[in-house]
């Protein structure tokens, strides 16, 4: 059977062999035309395509730094070659804002970029400059390989432009590096967090504009994020803001850096350099300013002392959006500085320009990064800011636009009103003639200016001026109100009625042209590290000199009294009496000097509302003194200490002031005739509010600790806690001692200050903390082991005793119910069980 069976079957095998074999060739014929066909519609798809494929007749294109193309809703930069590798800073800003998110404007990151060509992609990397060592050393290798620059996006190289031999030019399409989710490009990290965003909704998220510049590139796009929390229009689940991009190129040759004092105010930029010849790293802090240059014809005229014309002067234009009647006070606020700059060795240093006309230059832009421009806002922000870009490499400003936004006038007109209207008739209304706002707006545009120059606040130059001296004529007409305007010494509180033609309001004074002089006036021929000694010099030569004095601007714990804002002179207590006084005089004229027919008590409520904040500056000014330390910055070629406690006998002084301005009720704050035209209730509160927040500042942890470090540094000679919390106490519960009636205000008053010390008892520790400005501090302390909840239960306990021993001598029926309702509050804190 098998023999049979056996032709037959081998005859099937060679068979199905055959078949097999012819079917396999055919497979590979197939695979190859499959290949063939995949790699034609790649080809179609992707890859390098021939540059009038990809930018068509069609295209509209916008020419400058990069060529950006638009063919229909596609966009494209057209990269030149000869950019790759170059450094480009990217500052985004929030242009456009929901409700609750900030303010158009607002500078939400800051990256160094630079765009790398890699085989048939293109890189757009992120550049650290916070690291660096000298490229000359053995350690930059090492600092090389520890700063490997990510990758923030890549790009698929659409085509190449080739324009000549020597001129390539390479083309991306950048439409997902705007509409999708890149963190960098998109809404900060702490808006996420706080918002609760989950997600970009790309279908609600698109760009507005892509322009092109000769040294920047300027990208608008709408971001829509769905949000569980969104600040406003809480029904739609999701916040759609505008950002705008900036990306600039950063100088070919960087400017002479020139290293930070803190003894002259100044922003500044900064770098760990691993390159120098100590024994650790070290962060280098230098000063961001602008490249003024003495040109080289003029360099021996500078050398004997003669003002020149620098190289590039700073140019502010005035936007077109401005009002025309303000455009002359925002530009004599700008050319004001004019007089720094001659301190300094030039002259025409600064000016400011109108804009041309859109007939004159239709491509003019203030996104162009060539031009700074004061950009007027209509906004209802009460503010003005004066933000600046600088190189990070240098501190180099590359340009700077303020903003101003409409409602900056209200504010002006509210501070004018609350600090001046009892001396100045000019204030006193709600509507002040133009030459009166316009020299305000002239006030405000050179302190903003002053910011874009480098400056921060210096809130230590107030003090610098005797109060009485703020009364006389003759010296507020030649120093001003304060030393440097750059200070928020607002306007002259401290003048009297009587006090004839004194000064209002500060001007570019001593202390300003002195920090412009030193950052800004070229030391020729010295390296950024040789001229150290003659930085120093200068500062040296006016050391110990209050009018020379820089103070930190302060956010919380104020621990320096002397650099406090809104405030002047040097005695908080005499120049809060004086502030009181025209307060008191203030408050029977509202009616009359807001009053208009055929309006309503809006105008009214607002100044009442000023006059009660403006006492409340006072009383901050007064009570941060208690467990104060004043700060002056020195060196070690400098005697003296650096941080001294405020005099023991001052603040006592400020303790009896709180107790007598305010514990006490300030009954003349009670106007019953106002009251009635602005509120059916808030009255009293009010009253509480202002008398609570003070003294819960006195009882600080903050103060309490300095308070407890001074008497164990200094002995008899500080300001114990103990004698502090004693003479509180006996303002406070004065009523106590001779059977008095309390009346709700002081009721309410003795009751807050039970709940502070209840909160003693159980408050959290602090830790110490200082930002990189020196702005935010506090002072550590813990709690539970440390004498602060020993003297609150002390206290609660002497109260208690107190009280007791005074209700029988209380006729008064609502007095005692409050006594006898103390006494329960503090037993139930000493034993809450």
């Amino acid at each position: 059977m098998f023999k049979n069976q056996l032709p037959k079957m081998l005859f099937a095998f060679l068979l199905l062999g055959f078949i097999t074999t012819t079917e396999a060739q055919i497979f590979k014929k197939k695979s190859k035309k499959t290949e063939q066909s995949k790699e034609g519609e790649n080809q179609k798809k992707g890859g390098i395509e021939p540059y009038e494929k990809i930018i068509t007749k069609e295209a509209i294109t916008d020419k400058g730094l990069f060529d950006v193309h638009k063919v229909d809703s596609k966009y494209y930069y057209e990269i030149p070659d000869s950019l790759f590798t170059k450094e480009m800073l990217m500052v985004s800003r929030i242009s456009k804002t929901a409700s609750g998110i900030g303010f158009g404007g607002g500078k939400i990151n800051t990256k160094v970029l630079r765009w790398e060509k890699k085989d048939e992609k293109v890189l757009l990397r992120v550049v650290s400059h916070d690291v660096v060592a000298s490229d000359s050393l053995p350690i930059y290798e090492a600092v090389v390989n520890s700063n490997f620059e990510p990758v923030l996006y890549a790009f698929d190289i659409k085509a190449i432009n080739k324009k000549d031999s020597t001129k390539l030019a390479t083309v991306i399409q950048v439409n997902e590096l705007f509409e999708k989710d890149v963190n960098a490009l998109g809404m900060p990290e702490y808006y996420r967090k706080q918002y609760k965003v989950s997600r970009l909704e790309d279908s609600r998220s698109y760009i507005e504009s892509l322009r092109s510049f000769p040294l920047n590139i300027e990208a608008r796009h709408v971001k829509t994020y769905a949000a569980v929390n969104p600040p406003s229009n809480a029904t739609v689940g999701s916040i759609s803001i505008e950002i705008n991009n900036s990306m600039v190129l950063l100088p070919e040759e960087p400017m002479k850096r020139r290293n930070f004092d803190p003894r002259v105010g100044w922003f500044t930029s900064s770098q760990i350099d691993y390159g120098l010849d100590v024994h650790e790293s070290k962060r280098i802090a230098f000063l961001d300013r602008w490249r003024l240059e003495v040109k080289d014809e003029d360099i021996e005229k500078f050398k004997r002392g003669e003002l020149v014309e620098p190289k590039k002067p700073i140019v502010y234009y005035v936007d077109r959006a401005t009002p025309k009647q303000w455009v002359p006070f925002i530009k004599q606020g700008i050319e004001d500085w004019q007089v720094a700059f001659e301190a300094a060795g030039f002259k025409n240093a600064i000016l400011a320009k109108d804009p041309p006309s859109i007939e004159e230059d239709p491509d003019w832009s203030p996104e162009d990064v060539r031009y700074s421009v004061v950009r007027y806002l209509a906004s209802p922000i009460p503010n003005a800011n004066g933000p600046h870009v600088s190189d990070p490499r240098t501190g180099e400003i590359l340009e700077s636009d303020i903003n101003w936004y409409h409602n900056v006038m209200s504010l002006l007109r509210n501070w004018y009103f609350v600090q001046t209207a009892a001396i100045n008739p000019d204030a006193r209304g709600v509507a002040f003639k133009d030459e009166v706002m316009g020299r305000l707006i002239r006030f405000v545009s050179s302190h903003e200016v002053g910011h874009t120059l480098g400056l921060p606040h210096n809130m230590g130059s107030s003090a610098a001026y005797p109060v009485d001296s703020l009364r006389s004529a003759t010296f507020t007409k030649e120093f001003g109100t304060a030393p440097s305007i750059m200070d928020y010494a607002r306007f002259n509180y401290v003048a009297q009625p009587g006090d004839k033609d004194v000064a209002l309001m500060p001007n570019i004074g001593i202390y300003d042209k002195y920090a412009i002089n030193w950052g800004y006036r070229p030391i020729l021929d010295k390296t950024e590290i040789e001229e150290k000694d003659i930085l120093d010099s200068w500062i040296l030569k006016h050391a110990g000199d209050p009018l020379y004095r820089f103070g930190h601007q302060q956010v919380g714990d104020v621990v320096d009294p002397s650099s406090q804002t809104e405030d002047l002179g040097d005695d908080a207590i005499k120049a809060s009496t004086y502030g009181i006084n025209n307060l008191k005089l203030i408050v029977p004229r509202l009616l009359e000097w807001t009053a208009e027919d055929g309006k309503d008590y809006k105008d009214l409520n607002i100044m009442y509302g000023q006059v009660v904040g403006q006492f409340n500056r006072y009383m901050g000014h007064v009570s941060n003194n208690i467990g104060g330390v004043y700060e002056h910055q020195k060196t070690y070629d400098q005697e003296g200490p650096v941080y001294s406690p405020v005099d023991k006998n001052h603040q006592q002084n400020c303790m009896a002031f709180i107790q007598d301005q305010l514990f006490k009720t300030p009954d003349w704050l009670i106007d019953q005739n106002i009251f009635n035209k602005i509120e059916y209730s808030g009255s009293v509160e009010r009253i509480r509010n202002i008398q609570e927040r003070t003294l819960n500042n006195i009882l600080s942890l903050g103060k309490m600790a300095r308070l407890i470090e001074n008497e164990a540094i200094n002995g008899k000679e500080a300001y114990s806690l103990i004698s502090m919390m004693n003479d509180l106490r006996n303002g406070i519960w004065s009523e106590i001692r001779n059977g008095k009636t309390i009346d709700i205000y002081r009721r309410n008053l003795q009751k807050a200050h039970i709940d502070r010390l209840a909160y003693l008892m159980v408050a959290e520790s602090e830790g110490k903390k200082s930002d990189m400005g020196g702005y935010q501090k506090s002072t550590a302390i813990h709690t539970s082991q440390s004498d602060i909840r020993s003297i609150a239960k002390a206290e609660l306990n002497i109260l208690r005793q107190d009280i007791k021993n005074a209700i029988s001598r209380t006729s008064d029926a609502m007095s005692r119910y409050h006594l006898q309702d103390a006494i329960t509050r503090i037993e139930q804190i000493l034993d809450p069980k």
